[in-house]
This record gives structure tokens, C-alpha cells and sequence, in this order.
């Protein structure tokens, strides 16, 4: 699916600057006219829960929900090109989560030489989900190779096992957070040798939670200023103009929270503070991935434009440079 990227770049106004550096907690009410627009970008961008990485010779890898996890390819961040999918041909052991093919919410890193794609597997209104793992050595289109499910929920559990995302903290301790709906935001520790949940600690950590309905999903978590920022998307997605996604963070200071915004309010308590909402047409933005590069940190994420999007199918990428003012994120 190719669909004509939104191409303006809105410049960081002073105003908005001095916000940001004097209170970043605002609130969305008075945030969301002065939200700076989504950098520009062009070619192949329909891409939905996008997270990229670049490589050592400083190409681009886009990848995205769908079809195997579909890849995009792009030398400069800005033009990108379809180039298949991450994985070569259907999955067996994911049939009984509803799919073989149709992979969810990537998140991408590099790690021990290899590049670790965590997935989901399931159907829409369902927790009969599973959290899938494939490597690579080299993160290119076709070459990551299965290593079956790390996770898993069922009809009977009060969590979600979708939406992963890695996290190597800086002690060098590895975890996997992930959820949607269900009771909220989950997290395990992994294995670093195996990529997998740890086996001498099975405690599933409880992150955030929303009073009914417990509407977040796909979590992110960004070490950084000696704080750990759990990045969650809120509202209903897949609705095309309709959608309500917004983005919110919260910190804390260990990897399993407990995590609260910028007013204090916990993140297991409805709390979160806005980092980015629908604005200028720019609707429902999240599905989020954080990702450093050379000029910073990037906000990754997908959003739709009211002046072209009519249905749930029409994903565009939105890419922002993301600052800390005061120890909280912002974009522009």
C-alpha cells in the first residue's frame, strides 16, 4: 500500500519554546494548537507501529505491522522505499493466535551483533495474543529467522500479550513490556542469552493502568537523564480520522516503575502526561518508538491526515526530534 506521505515540516515556534523549557507538563487543551508538525518525509511511508533502526553503513531500516512485518529502506531519513518484509515466509506455531502472516507492532534493536524483532500475534477485540522473537544479523528485508513465542495470553488472563518492546537497560539487564487494553501496561525480564523470559525471575510487573476503560496500549520505555520514560499510546486506534490516540509518558527510576507523569499522578492510576495529541490535522498520533540518532532522539510514530485519510488504512510516518526540558520529553 503506498499512500502520498503528509509533506510540510512546521518549524518550532518561539512561543512553543518557551512553554516547553518553562512547564512541558501542560496540558493537552493548551499544547495542542502548538504542537510542531511531523518532519518531512517522502516515498513509500504508509507504515503503521513503525520502529527503525539504522545500520552501521547508515541505512535505514523502517519496519511496520503487517504482511511478515513489512520493511521500508531509506539512506537519508527522509526517502523511503518498500523492500519487502522481515521475514521470509509464514509462521506455523501462530496459527492458533489467528495468523501465520499478519504480524503486529515490531519493535526492532540491535544487540550482541544481531538485530532482535519482537512481534505480535493476534485478532482484533482478543486476548488470545502472543509475543513472538526473530534475529538477524543484519536487520535486512528476508533475513530474520524465527525463534518461535517468548509470550503469551489467553481468554483467561486479565492481560494482553501484544505490542512489545525491548528494553536493555544501562546495567546491562534485559526486559520486554508490552500490553493493550486488559488491565494495562505489562513487563517481564528476559534472558540476554536467549532473548526470551528469564528463568530465575517469572514476575509479571504491573506498569500502568487506565480507569474503565483501560484504553493504552503499546508501551516504549527510553532511558535517559538517569530516569526511565515509559512512552504509551492512549485511546483508540485503526479508526482512520475518528481515531483518538494520543501519546503520554511517565518516568521513574527503576525499569519497573513505579512510573508517574509530570503532575505526579501514577501511570497505574490513569496518569500520563501528554507528549503529543492530534493537531493541524494530524489525527490519533502513536503507535510510538523512540530511536537515537545523530542529531538526538526521534519520536517514531504513525498518524492520519484529516485532509487525506477517510478510513482506517492510511498510516503515514511521523518522525519529530524529542528534547528533555526540566527532565520531560517534548518534541519539535
Amino acid at each position: 500500500m503506498s499512500i502520498a506521505p503528509h509533506r510540510r515540516r512546521l518549524l518550532l515556534g518561539t512561543a512553543f519554546a518557551v512553554l516547553a523549557l518553562l512547564s512541558p507538563a501542560i496540558s493537552k487543551a493548551d499544547t495542542a494548537s502548538a504542537y510542531v508538525g511531523p518532519g518531512y518525509v517522502a516515498g513509500d511511508t504508509a507504515s503503521h507501529d513503525p520502529s527503525m533502526v539504522k545500520t552501521a553503513n547508515g541505512t535505514y531500516y523502517l519496519y511496520s505491522t503487517h504482511n511478515l512485518i513489512e520493511m521500508r529502506t531509506s539512506t537519508d531519513r527522509t526517502n523511503f522505499t518498500r523492500t519487502g518484509s522481515a521475514l521470509s515466509g509464514p509462521l506455523s506455531w501462530s496459527s492458533q493466535y489467528g495468523t501465520t502472516t499478519d504480524l503486529w507492532a515490531p519493535d526492532v534493536s540491535y544487540h550482541n551483533g544481531q538485530y532482535y524483532l519482537y512481534y505480535a500475534v493476534s485478532s482484533f477485540g482478543t486476548n488470545n495474543s502472543a509475543i513472538g522473537l526473530a534475529i538477524s544479523r543484519t536487520g535486512a528485508p528476508g533475513t530474520f529467522i524465527d525463534q518461535g513465542k517468548v509470550y503469551s495470553s489467553s481468554s483467561n488472563d486479565d492481560y494482553n500479550a501484544i505490542d512489545p518492546s525491548l528494553l536493555v537497560d544501562s546495567s546491562g539487564k534485559w526486559w520486554l513490556s508490552f500490553g493493550s487494553f486488559w488491565n494495562g501496561v505489562k513487563m517481564i525480564q528476559l534472558d540476554p542469552a536467549t532473548g526470551k523470559q528469564s528463568t530465575s525471575n517469572y514476575t509479571r510487573y504491573s506498569l500502568a493502568e487506565r480507569y474503565n476503560p483501560d484504553d493504552e496500549e503499546g508501551p516504549y520505555i527510553r532511558e535517559a537523564n538517569g530516569y526511565f520514560y515509559l512512552f504509551v499510546s492512549q485511546g483508540n486506534c485503526c479508526q482512520g480520522t475518528s481515531s483518538t490516540y494520543h501519546i503520554l509518558v511517565g518516568r521513574s527510576t527503576s525499569p519497573t516503575g513505579p512510573y508517574a507523569d509530570a503532575s505526579g499522578q501514577p501511570m497505574m492510576a490513569s496518569g500520563g502526561t501528554e507528549v503529543l495529541g492530534s493537531h493541524d490535522g494530524i489525527i490519533g498520533p502513536g503507535g510510538q518508538s523512540v530511536m537515537n540518532d545523530v542529531d538526538g532522539d526521534l519520536l517514531i510514530y504513525h498518524y492520519y491526515n484529516s485532509a487525506t485519510t477517510s478510513t482506517s488504512c492510511g498510516c503515514h510516518l511521523g518522525v519529530n526530534l524529542m528534547g528533555y526540558a526540566n527532565g520531560w520529553p517534548y518534541i519539535h
